[in-house]
């Protein structure tokens, strides 16, 4: 090794790993799950609480395709791609997809269903830290997120996954938020949509809904359809 090697590895920031335990509530043929992969505020068992907010600046730079899905950490052993990745007053919220197509990713799908794998791990870098003299906890103040794995063994048993599925239907209070929320329907649009269905909704033309109005409203329930089936 060279001095610049030398002086390169020593100015490289060490990659660190946490893990959470999830559980598998269902599942399917896609590969598709969701959950959370860190918890704010709770110690884990390497005695370090990652502190709220501690993603948001590399969740800034770095967006979900960017973060890759690994397993066991291991970087030449891809299995799949995250969809989303955002903090909420949670943890660190993660929803993404195996890629099937792929032998490893199979082989994972097949152990999520049977039970026997329920870990994921978090690979970053620490920007921030402070550690307590007294506790001896570290706080993790900034992260920079590299990778989330899937991965055997738990570090974080707080965390958890709540479903592996490819489709799913909503429930009425989940569809109707979905339409008054964002997809700009009045809340008694919606209700009436959920109660009677496009039919019911069609027969308002008579109390001046458009045929255009129904074409929205034709875009609006295949966006939902993506929305709710993954």
């Amino acid at each position: 090794m060279n001095d610049h090697q030398a002086r390169h590895t020593k100015s490289r920031p060490a990659c660190e790993t946490k893990r959470a335990t999830f559980t598998i509530a269902e599942v399917d043929e896609a590969g598709a799950f969701e959950g959370y992969a860190s918890l704010f505020g709770a110690e884990d068992l390497g005695h370090d609480l990652v502190q709220r907010g501690a993603f948001q600046a590399s969740l800034a730079k770095r967006g979900p395709g960017d973060v890759r899905m690994l397993f066991q950490h291991d970087p030449a052993d891809p299995i799949g791609s995250w969809e989303e990745i955002r903090e909420d007053e949670r943890g660190l919220y993660v929803r993404g997809h195996l890629t099937l197509d792929v032998a490893r990713a199979r082989d994972v799908h097949a152990l999520m269903k049977a039970g026997a794998l329920d870990g994921l791990s978090i690979g970053f870098h620490t920007v921030k830290a402070v550690r307590d003299a007294e506790t001896g906890l570290r706080h993790l103040i900034e992260i920079d997120l590299w990778e989330i794995s899937v991965v055997t063994f738990p570090m974080q048993p707080g965390a958890r996954v709540s479903a592996v599925k490819s489709a799913h239907l909503p429930t009425e209070r989940q569809l109707e938020r979905w339409l008054s929320r964002d997809a700009g329907f009045s809340r008694h649009d919606a209700r009436a949509l959920i109660a009677g269905g496009y039919k019911a909704v069609r027969a308002r033309r008579d109390a001046g809904f458009s045929d255009r109005d129904l074409s929205q409203l034709a875009r609006t329930l295949r966006v939902a359809s993506t929305h709710f089936i993954h």
